[in-house]
């Protein structure tokens, strides 16, 4: 079972447009609303590939509601959190060559007691847990050492935690030593203070940031791949990609893949390209399903193309 927990989870409005011009009245050619934030979408992940998963998630008002009625329809159950703030909505427009504008609402303030709770209800379903999958931004109300609490608690109920955060909050985190960090190119150009021009910028960051506390690091380099950088090597994995239709969720789809294939090594490297290269050809934020996968289009290897440009690069 995979346990997630997302402070500041959302319900996703996504629009497909046939071009975003700005000032125009536009008239959608597709839409769809999903339960949002960077967890509950591992958690669908998780769900679609057919394993157990918990969502820990601080819920308040109909878009709260809303959230836990999505997510129980598609068979994940929620250890929900009331809180007296309204769970935000978030809006997102999708062009058809994969462009997406995304407006994301601040979300409630949580008070010193909503956060005990939260914290509360991690350390009452951790123990059932393979996995804690610590995921997102922090709300209003929680301090950055708030990740940092919750990794030691679940250390110290002997549960494995997986962290995809950044800034202050993910540095915070490192002291605690999370045994797996998930940054996309920018957030681990942000946690090292300098800019990522290639891949081997991007392995040196990942090498830094496990000196700083993480076990391993499982970066997304958007269209160039992954890489998972472990104690016991380095590995490169990419995917072809025939359409991106929307990158929303695509790094928690992948983070899902990784965790469920195990959280270590080649294969599960192998199993979060697959989930991330299909997530990207789905509409809106929806979650790769097994029939969606194509695992053998995958090529993961330990000769990382140190001096290979990154397509963008990380600042």
């Amino acid at each position: 079972m995979i346990l997630t927990v997302t402070p500041n989870p959302s319900l996703d409005r996504t629009y497909e447009v046939p071009g975003l011009v700005r000032g125009d009245v536009l008239r959608a050619t597709g839409e769809r609303m999903d339960p949002g934030g960077k967890g509950v979408n591992v958690s669908r992940a998780v769900a679609a590939a057919g394993h157990r998963t918990v969502a820990v998630l601080p819920l308040g008002g109909a878009p709260g509601a809303l959230v836990a009625e999505l997510l129980g329809g598609q068979g994940i159950e929620v250890a929900r959190v009331p809180v007296a703030g309204h769970t935000r909505s978030n809006i997102a427009v999708a062009e058809p060559d994969g462009t997406l504008t995304k407006i994301n609402a601040p979300g409630p303030e949580l008070t010193a007691a909503e956060s005990e709770l939260l914290l509360d209800a991690v350390r009452r379903h951790s123990g059932r847990a393979d996995w804690i999958a610590c995921c997102g931004s922090l709300p209003r109300g929680l301090a950055p050492q708030w990740y940092a609490d919750l990794v030691a608690r679940a250390h110290a109920a002997g549960a494995k935690v997986a962290l995809d955060t950044s800034g202050p909050s993910l540095l915070a985190a490192l002291r605690e030593r999370p045994d797996v960090v998930k940054p996309n190119a920018e957030e681990l150009a942000q946690a090292v203070g300098r800019p990522l021009a290639t891949i081997g910028d991007a392995v040196k960051a990942a090498e830094e940031v496990r000196e700083l506390g993480a076990g391993a690091v499982l970066a997304s380099l958007g269209a160039d791949g992954q890489l998972l950088v472990t104690a016991s090597g380095t590995f490169f994995g990419q995917a072809p990609v025939a359409t991106v239709r929307s990158n929303v969720g695509a790094g928690d789809a992948s983070l899902a893949g990784f965790l469920a294939a195990g959280g270590e090594g080649p294969g599960a490297l192998s199993a979060a390209v697959a989930h991330g290269a299909a997530a990207v050809q789905l509409p809106g934020s929806v979650m790769p399903a097994p029939g969606d996968l194509d695992l053998a289009a995958v090529t993961v290897t330990s000769a990382v193309p140190l001096d290979r440009a990154l397509t963008e690069p990380a600042s």
